[in-house]
């Protein structure tokens, strides 16, 4: 069985509380974005174990521990499965803020899920999921979503960018999670956000926001000069992707966005959503 796990882009990113478990709040809209890895899952040959080979991108770190090997071990542990082999091919960039682990993470539930005729609902793949990551369940149903608490719980959102063209930058710039929120302060988003999101596009840039925008620029600059560039080229609202690195512009009109000269060492994605 093949699939291709998706990557995601959050329309604003609010982070609101501290919570007892360690983790915090947030708000976010999450969207599909159609720059995809590829997931293969087959029967392990006789007398072989579970076992993940990789190519594309490299992964820094062990494939034993590899989210879609735990994603199996999780589901194996509950339905006896036999062994498998996983194969992927990893194109999403890593520490982008764009969900790629976790899409792979989710995808291969599913394929689990499809291959082996467990007919588990989406409501119990979100359960496994939500052990595997905090944003790994939106990727079981992969429609645009409100989401909040730890980005895990989702309610649905009124809001259709279905043909938009976009244009993510990634400067290879890998930022980690503990970082990203080492630097940023909760507090009370300025925007009230599905508000601000069921607003005319063009007034996005001054309502709707991304809390690790602010904190992250100052020390990588990059950030907003992609952005600008970004605006400069037409895009109608530009930000970066969940806590970075990738930056993000929408543009109107039939044209998909134009090439930007940007640093050979940049991956760039342009399409649509």
């Amino acid at each position: 069985m093949l699939v291709f796990p998706n990557a995601k882009l959050n329309l604003g990113l609010y982070i609101t509380s501290q919570r007892p478990d360690g983790f915090r709040n947030l708000e976010s809209v999450f969207v599909p974005l159609p720059w995809a890895d590829a997931l293969e899952v087959l029967p392990a040959p006789a007398g072989a174990d579970t076992a993940l080979t990789l190519t594309g991108l490299p992964i820094p770190s062990d494939p034993a521990t590899n989210l879609c090997v735990r994603a199996y071990e999780l589901l194996q542990a509950d339905f006896d499965l036999p062994p498998v082999q996983l194969h992927l091919h990893k194109v999403v960039p890593i520490g982008a803020g764009l969900g790629g682990g976790s899409a792979d993470a989710a995808f291969a539930l599913r394929a689990l899920n499809e291959q082996f005729t467990l007919n588990l609902s989406a409501e119990t793949l979100e359960s496994y999921a939500r052990r595997l990551g905090s944003d790994c369940a939106f990727f079981i149903r992969n429609k645009p979503v409100f989401a909040y608490e730890k980005g895990d719980v989702f309610e649905p959102v009124s809001l259709d960018l279905t043909g938009m063209a976009c244009l993510v930058v990634y400067p290879g710039l890998h930022i980690s999670t503990a970082e990203a929120y080492s630097r940023v302060q909760p507090r009370n988003p300025r925007h009230d956000l599905r508000t601000a999101l069921s607003q005319p596009l063009n007034t996005w840039r001054d309502t709707v926001s991304n809390d690790f925008e602010d904190a992250l620029t100052p020390f990588y600059p990059v950030l907003a000069n992609i952005k600008q560039q970004l605006y400069d080229a037409g895009a109608v609202y530009a930000s970066l992707s969940g806590s970075g690195s990738a930056v993000y512009g929408l543009f109107p009109g039939l044209e998909l966005p134009p090439q930007l000269e940007l640093p050979t060492e940049y991956q760039v994605w342009r399409g649509r959503l």
